[in-house]
């Protein structure tokens, strides 16, 4: 089993591209992942080409009406599973923030439900509020994509301390990984930026950079994934790449 909240409290960091296409990458290794939208938005949902969907029909029905997990499952054609997101997963921190105990309810549920076997990628909202702390809670380990802009950067410290308030309170330290996302080897501030993660986070920091590749950019709108969109596009190859990695290394165990 391997929980993964991908999680970076900065938005347009690449977090929904690697759930999409790392989660389509591990079901071409035949890993058959579970993919949970938990972000309001429901950009992954849409990548994978769910439209129009009923509040009932996604995790927010999880939250408001105690659904359980297995019966929001969908398979998708790519071989990916999937718990979709809806807006009104935007409600549960004003409905639920008070609730006792509710930041381990998406453990609680995957459990109840057998759902924790296996590798489940949790593509989480761009805020530390309920629904990331239900992930961060789930997760085993954190997978943080960052860009090479001072904001991301800057954004990664924070979150380097969010994670350390909150491990007291998970009884555990959280595992992560850092993966630069929208990497050109040609530009000067990327590879400045890749220098300065590997000095202060080391072996944390993947060996694989995603490139900005305009393929990567382009699929969602498709509802597809990178490597039905363009397969031998670099940004398929390197999808490919860092789910081996990310296997090899023990992170998805």
């Amino acid at each position: 089993m391997a929980v993964i909240a991908v999680f970076n409290q900065k938005g347009g960091v690449g977090k929904t591209t690697t759930v999409l296409n790392l989660a389509a990458a591990l079901a071409l290794f035949e890993r058959e992942p579970l993919v949970l939208d938990l972000d309001p938005q429901g950009h992954v949902s849409l990548a994978l080409g769910v439209r129009a969907l009923a509040s009932e029909a996604s995790l927010a029905a999880f939250y408001r009406a105690h659904r359980p997990l297995g019966t929001l499952l969908r398979r998708m054609p790519n071989g990916v599973r999937l718990i979709p997101a809806h807006p009104d997963l935007s409600k549960v921190d004003a409905l639920l923030g008070s609730t006792p105990g509710v930041a381990g309810r998406l453990r609680q549920g995957l459990r109840e439900s057998g759902l924790d076997t296996g590798v489940v990628l949790i593509d989480c909202a761009p805020a530390l509020g309920v629904l990331s702390l239900n992930a961060l809670f789930a997760a085993d380990r954190v997978l943080v994509p960052v860009t090479a802009d001072f904001l991301t950067l800057q954004g990664l410290s924070r979150l380097d301390i969010a994670l350390k308030v909150l491990e007291p309170a998970l009884g555990r330290s959280v595992e992560r990984r850092v993966v630069l996302t929208r990497y050109d080897e040609a530009r000067p501030q990327c590879r400045e930026a890749l220098a300065r993660l590997r000095q202060r986070y080391g072996a944390a920091v993947c060996e694989t950079c995603i490139p900005d590749d305009a393929a990567l950019a382009e699929s969602p709108a498709h509802g597809q994934d990178i490597f039905a969109h363009a397969g031998d596009s670099r940004g398929a190859y390197a999808y490919q790449r860092l789910a081996t990695e990310l296997m090899d290394k023990g992170f998805l165990r």
